[in-house]
């Protein structure tokens, strides 16, 4: 019988094969220095599955019928997942004061706003995405829809309760927490009128075929989850976004993050509160080519 508490020996050569799997699958890159956080995450992958090594679970990860299953676990393993409510608040307030406005202006005949949050996690972001427009006052009967989606579906089930702690409201107002979470025995539940704007889906950023049902969005926020994936998964990642923008639309990443080196289809704007990317609208782009 195993141990529950030790960890089975992983070798470099079944981390090289492991770790490229996972990258193929979804673009998380993990880097030398991350073969014992793969041994001791996955070992207890091993002890469900009464494995004896890491090359019986990398078989199992490519030929059992179960391992897509399995994979989805490997995720939910080994991804970081900790995000609060109105992280970077320069950028919410382009958004709201700046992004919002615009969007009101030139949706106002369709009255619609589509927003998508990539790599949502426990759902903090396209919540507080939701108050802001609510908070915004200008589109009352409009359609807003904001879409949270991540890889991890035990992130999803978080966000689709929505119910959090404290630690999720370091950086929220306190007016925010009286006007649209119900409190009680130290836990917070979002407000029904927050909750019916946002809805949640598991999906792969890789997996174009699946981001095609998306749709097509005015904005994406897709903040501190390209600094995950290598070179060519972040290329992949942004063309898919830049497939699923409307012209004029716009891409909010996380400061640490930029297009340098991965991509020239979007342009830098500098709004007054903060830098974001921006798709071209066609007929400008012409007009500037002649």
């Amino acid at each position: 019988m195993f141990d529950r508490e030790e960890a089975i020996p992983l070798r470099e050569v079944e981390f090289r094969l492991l770790r490229d799997l996972i990258k193929e699958y979804c673009g998380l890159f993990f880097d030398d220095g991350s073969m014992f956080l793969l041994e001791k995450r996955l070992s207890r992958r091993l002890k469900v599955h009464q494995l004896n090594d890491f090359r019986d679970y990398y078989r199992f990860l490519l030929y059992d019928r179960k391992r897509d299953e399995e994979l989805t676990c490997v995720i939910d393993l080994l991804t970081v997942n900790e995000t609060f409510f109105f992280r970077e608040q320069n950028q919410l307030k382009a958004f709201s004061d700046e992004i919002l406005p615009e969007l009101r202006e030139t949706n106002r005949e369709s009255k619609r706003i589509r927003i998508w949050s990539a790599g949502c996690s426990t759902g903090e972001e396209p919540y507080t995405i939701a108050m802001l427009a609510l908070e915004y006052g200008y589109l009352y009967g409009w359609d807003i829809e904001i879409l949270g989606s991540d890889i991890n579906q035990r992130v999803l089930t978080t966000a689709r309760r929505g119910v959090y702690r404290k630690n999720s409201f370091r950086s929220t107002g306190r007016s925010f927490v009286d006007k649209y979470f119900a409190e009680e025995n130290g836990s917070f539940t979002i407000s029904e009128e927050v909750k019916r704007l946002v809805s949640f889906s598991c999906l792969n950023l890789l997996d174009p075929f699946k981001a095609k049902f998306v749709g097509k969005m005015d904005v994406i926020f897709c903040r501190n989850v390209l600094i995950y994936f290598d070179q060519n998964a972040r290329k992949k990642v942004v063309d898919t976004f830049y497939d699923s923008i409307v012209e004029g639309g716009y891409l909010l990443l996380g400061h640490a993050e930029s297009l340098m080196n991965i991509s020239t289809s979007f342009a830098l704007r500098h709004l007054k509160n903060d830098m974001v990317y921006q798709k071209p609208i066609l007929q400008e782009r012409t007009a500037h080519v002649r």
